[in-house]
């Protein structure tokens, strides 16, 4: 059985950087969005929290590209997350959370688990 999902607003346009992420808070906890306008898509949503560290540090990473995929690399230990997948580079089994995220007008949405639901449903 599929977890039931819903769309949170968790941003404007507005607040985006280009080239680079920022941390928002979700009921799934703390999510870096990155904005890469050079790329199709643009938006791209990881756990903020870096698997080697314990550290909310994902969204202050470095962006780039690396063999045509979009990567940020994280600042404390370096090690580089493929944005797509969530996998890191430097060991494929570890991976961050990814989630899907869209542009609603001006507003950046995420979908992120249905925890009331599922609160509900127990």
């Amino acid at each position: 059985m599929k977890a039931r999902t819903c769309w949170n607003t968790v941003c404007t346009v507005d607040d985006l950087v280009p080239e680079s992420g920022i941390a928002v808070w979700t009921e799934d906890g703390p999510v870096a969005v990155f904005y890469l306008p050079h790329r199709l898509p643009a938006l791209f949503a990881i756990s903020h929290t870096d698997p080697f560290s314990g550290a909310n540090v994902l969204a202050r990473g470095i962006t780039g590209d690396l063999k045509g995929e979009p990567i940020v690399a994280s600042p404390l230990y370096k090690q580089h997350f493929n944005l797509k997948t969530g996998v890191c580079l430097e060991d494929n089994s570890v991976r961050v959370k990814t989630y899907a995220v869209l542009l609603d007008g001006n507003r950046i949405v995420l979908e992120t688990a249905d925890k009331q639901r599922e609160a509900v449903a127990a």
